[in-house]
C-alpha cells in the first residue's frame, strides 16, 4: 500500500484519499480522488464545471503544471450573438459582492481535463477507481459543510436556486434552505459522475453531457458551444521555479498570474531584517504585498502578453527593485505526497457559481466570466479558446530529503495566505501547523481604497494605509492545507484552522 499525507477541504474527502491509497494509488491518483471528491460535495463553494490547476513535482523528474483553467466561450459565434445572457446581482457576502450570473456567466470549465490528463501521465489505478468515493457519496447523499451553508445563506436566492434540480438538491421539502448537517443529494449527480468513470473525460466535452451544456447554454442566450466543449484541451506547461532559502519552489505559470505574484511576494521577502515577525519584517511582508498585487491591478489583469509582464514582476522582485518602485472569490484545494518523494498540489474553482445546472446532469456551471473582480475585462473577455486570469497557485516544494504540497482556496486571499505560511515555514523554520495558524495580514486592493486588513496578535507597523484588524483568525485569510514528506520525521499533514478541513496520514 502506498503511504500518503494528505490535506484537503474535508474529511470525507480525505478518507477518499485513503481509501485510493490502499487501492494502490500514488500521490497523484490521490488527490485527483480526494479533489474530485470535495469539488462535487461542497454545493456553491465549487462544482466540477470550472477550472484547475494541478501542479505536480516527481521524485525522478522535473515539476509540471497542468492547467485546466476556464477558456473564453463563443466558438461559431457571430458578434451579435455575444455578450449576453449574463445578469448582475449583487450579495452580501464578504462585505458586498457584485458579479454576473446566468447562462452568459459560463466559461469553458477545464477541469475535468485537467484532471484526466494528469493522470493519464502520472496515474497509476484504473480512471474509474479514481470516481468511486465520490459516486459513492454523491448516490447517497453527504452533509451539508458549515462553509457552504454560510455561503448559501448569502447566495442561494440570487444564485443558486435559478435551476429546478439545483433548488431541490439545496431545499427541504417545504422550500427552506439545508441547514450544516443535512444530508444532500443532487439529482443526477451520481449518474453524470459514473457516465465519466465509465467513458472518460471526452464524455463531457463531446457526449450526451457536453450536448446538454451547450443546448442549456444557448438556450439562455449564454455563448459556451459544442465546438468550445470540443476542442477544449488541458495545457502541460513547465511550473514556475524560484530558490527560497534552502527549498526548491515549483507554482503556478503563465498564463495564470497566481503563481507569479506569489513567487514575487517570496522573492521580495527573501532578506527579511529578523528571523521572527518583528515590526521591521512586517513592514516588509506588507510592503511585498502592496507592490506584488498594485503591479497585478496595474500591468497584468488587462495584459495582452501575460507572460512577459509576470516575467517583469518576478524579475523586479528578484532584483530588489520591485519594493523601491512601488511602495509609494471560492476555491479548494487537496496536497498530497507520498512516501516515494512526488507531491501534487491541485486547486479547484467555478468562481461565484452561475447558478446553471443543466436539466439532467447534476452539474453546477462556473460564472467566471462574470467574476467582475478577477475578470476584470468581463464578458468581452477576449477570442475563444483564451484562458481568463486565475489567482490559483498550488505549489510543490523540495529540498534534498523533503516534499512539501501546498495550496489555499481563498480568491485573491490565495496568495498572501500562502506567502506567509511559506515564509513561516521555508525561512522562519516554524513547526508545520504554528506556520499555517500565525495571525495573517493582507493587503485589500480589490475597491476604490486600498486597506491593510489583519488578524489579531500582529505587532503592526505604522502604515498609511487604513487598517480593519479582526478580532480572531478568520476564514477571509485563506485556508492553507500541506502535506509534507521528510526523510527524516516521516509523513505529515495540516490544514488551516480558519476553515473546515480533513487530513489523513498513513501510519508506518
Amino acid at each position: 500500500m502506498t503511504q500518503i499525507a494528505v490535506a484537503t477541504t474535508s474529511q470525507l474527502a480525505a478518507d477518499a484519499a485513503r481509501d485510493v491509497a490502499a487501492a494502490g494509488g500514488n500521490a497523484v491518483d490521490c488527490a485527483l480522488a480526494a479533489a474530485l471528491l470535495t469539488i462535487n460535495t461542497e454545493p456553491g463553494v465549487c462544482a466540477l464545471g470550472g477550472s484547475a490547476f494541478i501542479t505536480i513535482w516527481p521524485a525522478d523528474d522535473e515539476p509540471v503544471t497542468i492547467d485546466g483553467n476556464v477558456a473564453v466561450p463563443g466558438a461559431g459565434l457571430s458578434e451579435d450573438q455575444r455578450r449576453q445572457g449574463a445578469v448582475e446581482v449583487t450579495m452580501n457576502y464578504g462585505g458586498g459582492i457584485r458579479t454576473l450570473v446566468g447562462p452568459g456567466s459560463v466559461a469553458v470549465p477545464g477541469t475535468l481535463a485537467a484532471m484526466e490528463l494528469a493522470w493519464k501521465k502520472f496515474g497509476s489505478i484504473p480512471w474509474n477507481l479514481i470516481f468511486e468515493p465520490t459516486i459513492r457519496a454523491c448516490r447517497e447523499g453527504f452533509s451539508l459543510s458549515a462553509a457552504c451553508r454560510y455561503y448559501l445563506g448569502y447566495s442561494s436566492k440570487v444564485v443558486f436556486d435559478r435551476s429546478k434540480d439545483g433548488f431541490d438538491a439545496l431545499h427541504h421539502a417545504d422550500g427552506t434552505l439545508l441547514d450544516a448537517g443535512n444530508r444532500v443529494i443532487v439529482p443526477h449527480l451520481a449518474d453524470s459522475l459514473d457516465a465519466i468513470a465509465r467513458n472518460g473525460a471526452r464524455v463531457f466535452y463531446e457526449g450526451e453531457i457536453a450536448a446538454a451544456i451547450s443546448n442549456h447554454c444557448r438556450d439562455g442566450n449564454g455563448m459556451l458551444t459544442a465546438e468550445d466543449l470540443s476542442s477544449y484541451r488541458a495545457v502541460e506547461r513547465p511550473s514556475l521555479r524560484a530558490d527560497i532559502g534552502d527549498w526548491h519552489l515549483a507554482s503556478n505559470p503563465p498564463p495564470a498570474v497566481g503563481g507569479s505574484v506569489l513567487t514575487a511576494m517570496l522573492l521580495a521577502c527573501a532578506d527579511l531584517p529578523d528571523q521572527r515577525w518583528t515590526e521591521a519584517a512586517l513592514t516588509q511582508l506588507i510592503a511585498a504585498q502592496r507592490a506584488c498585487l498594485d503591479f497585478r491591478r496595474r500591468n497584468l489583469d488587462f495584459a495582452d502578453d501575460v507572460s512577459a509582464e509576470a516575467a517583469h514582476l518576478v524579475e523586479s522582485a528578484r532584483s530588489g527593485q520591485l519594493l523601491s518602485r512601488w511602495t509609494s472569490a471560492s476555491t479548494v484545494h487537496t496536497s498530497v505526497v507520498d512516501n516515494e518523494g512526488t507531491g501534487c498540489a491541485m486547486t479547484a474553482s467555478s468562481g461565484y457559481g452561475s447558478g446553471e445546472m443543466p436539466p439532467g446532469t447534476g452539474l453546477w456551471l462556473n460564472n467566471c466570466l462574470g467574476e467582475i473582480e478577477l475578470n476584470r475585462r468581463g464578458l468581452d473577455a477576449g477570442p475563444p479558446g483564451s484562458r481568463l486570469p486565475s489567482n490559483m497557485a498550488p505549489s510543490v516544494a523540495r529540498k534534498p530529503g523533503a516534499v512539501l504540497a501546498v495550496g489555499s482556496p481563498g480568491a485573491d486571499r490565495i496568495t498572501t495566505a500562502l506567502q506567509q505560511f511559506l515564509i513561516n515555514y521555508l525561512q522562519l523554520e516554524m513547526p508545520l501547523r504554528d506556520a499555517i495558524s500565525h495571525p495573517r495580514v493582507h493587503v485589500d486592493t480589490s475597491g476604490e481604497e486600498i486597506r491593510l486588513m489583519a488578524e489579531t496578535g500582529l505587532d503592526l507597523p505604522a502604515t498609511d494605509l487604513p487598517v480593519t484588524v479582526f478580532p480572531k483568525i478568520v476564514m477571509y485569510f485563506g485556508g492553507v492545507g500541506t502535506a509534507l514528506c521528510d526523510s527524516t520525521t516521516g509523513l505529515d499533514a495540516a490544514a488551516d484552522p480558519r476553515r473546515e478541513g480533513g487530513v489523513y496520514v498513513s501510519q508506518p
